[in-house]
């Protein structure tokens, strides 16, 4: 028998430590478990009798955070198909599957592997094999997730973190879930509204380019033969020219779009080009607003999930403003973490900063004085759900006729262009019959 030492969690959450004699490690899990402990940390005490060999037995005398390099050392193993992200809706509705069979008072590892027999996905279900295995070897349920960055993310983690500690894991798994469902809906709504006006623009461009290359050179070939000489109208000439160069200069036209976008993936690398391209997505005429209220809504939501959660603020807002995906949003959320860390208010910063409108400074400064700031950024960003909503309707109100106008003005001119000579030629025809 061997004599190991451990760490685990009780019920409410509360952390212990003690030593338990078992044959080998996967017995002494066995055993804390037992007790009704959720072992995180286990390794076997030096000097002990030991029924592993030599070697093993060294290993397991580290300090009891074995489990988490093993969770590392997994995700060296993983295949490389697995590092890449998956869908948001299968991470969504795992999270909210897990969070309704752990609230039915299913244990944790049971759910998993309820959900793990019924996954379609390889890449998660590769992922809750590994978790599964992690947590049958006494780590957590979080130290499982880190080993899977890609699929599951700080606020994941730290939220469920929290969860493990405040022993209200159902009750994080359930904001979780509703966190990720919102934060689709939104993103399916800005993604749907923007599928018309592309393609409207691209059957624009798709059929102006078919009349100047196709078409318009065949009339082209008619005028010259019937006009006599005469001189073509100057809308007439206008088309004739676009065709001429799109023509004999397709090749240069390709190659100089191409490189306007490569420029702009070279200068968006840079940390000044990176941080102008944010600006200018905040600052667009259309879109502007609408992202803007989406950033808002996204940040307020994730810092008011976070708190709720029972995440330290300074923690939440470092995981805010790693998730922001604008460098100005970034700096605007480093200034108020720098506020808070000082032992200052949020208000200050986010009323410097220019990018948060003065409603939710207002409110936030509201939900610090009656410390209810979790609840507060909760319900601004409901609030700016709804902007969205507005938004999205209000740009595709927009978008829609613009486009519209401009395609029937572009086609409308060739076909104008091609008709007035095509009246000089029918008048000379008419006349010269008398």
């Amino acid at each position: 028998m061997a004599t190991f030492q451990y760490r685990a969690k009780d019920a409410a959450g509360n952390e212990v430590s003690g030593t338990i004699e078992a044959g080998d490690r996967g017995s002494a899990i066995q055993a804390v478990r037992a007790q009704g402990l959720m072992p995180t940390a286990l390794g076997e005490i030096k000097g002990a009798p030991a029924s592993a060999p030599a070697k093993e037995s060294k290993k397991s005398a580290k300090p009891a955070k074995e489990a988490k390099p093993k969770a590392k050392s997994k995700d060296i193993k993983l295949p490389s198909w697995m590092r890449g992200k998956i869908k948001t809706k299968v991470l969504t509705q795992f999270t909210r599957q897990l969070a309704t069979l752990v609230n039915s008072g299913l244990p944790l590892m049971r759910g998993i592997e309820v959900l793990k027999r019924q996954m379609k996905d390889p890449q998660m279900l590769e992922a809750l094999a590994g978790i599964s295995e992690n947590i049958s070897s006494g780590g957590t349920f979080s130290e499982a997730l880190t080993a899977y960055p890609k699929i599951f993310d700080n606020l994941y983690v730290n939220m469920v973190k929290a969860g493990e500690a405040g022993g209200v894991l159902e009750v994080v798994l359930s904001r979780l879930a509703e966190f990720a469902e919102k934060s689709e809906k939104i993103a399916n709504k800005v993604k749907g509204a923007m599928i018309y006006p592309v393609v409207v623009l691209v059957a624009a461009v798709g059929i102006t380019g078919f009349l100047l290359v196709a078409v318009i050179p065949k009339f082209q070939q008619v005028f010259q033969d019937m006009m006599n000489g005469k001189p073509l109208p100057a809308i007439t000439q206008m088309v004739m020219n676009w065709s001429d160069y799109i023509q004999h200069n397709g090749l240069t036209i390709v190659i100089v779009v191409a490189a306007i976008i490569v420029a702009c993936k070279i200068i968006g690398k840079t940390e000044k080009g990176a941080y102008l391209f944010d600006v200018l997505k905040l600052k667009a005429p259309v879109t502007g607003t609408l992202a803007q209220r989406s950033a808002v809504s996204r940040i307020t939501r994730t810092l008011g999930t976070l708190l709720s959660s029972g995440v330290p603020i300074l923690q939440s807002l470092t995981i805010v403003r790693d998730t922001t995906g604008n460098r100005v949003l970034t700096k605007a959320i480093q200034s108020i973490h720098d506020s808070v860390k000082e032992g200052e208010s949020m208000t200050q910063p986010l009323s410097q900063c220019k990018v948060f409108p003065p409603m939710v400074v207002s409110m936030v400064e509201v939900g610090e004085e009656t410390g209810a700031l979790a609840d507060m950024l909760t319900r601004i960003a409901n609030t700016y759900d709804d902007e969205v909503d507005n938004a999205v309707a209000g740009m595709t109100a927009a978008i829609e006729p613009a486009l519209i106008i401009v395609l029937a003005v572009v086609v409308g001119t060739i076909v104008i262009a091609m008709f007035m000579p095509m009246v000089d030629i029918i008048s000379s025809v008419s006349g010269g019959g008398n």
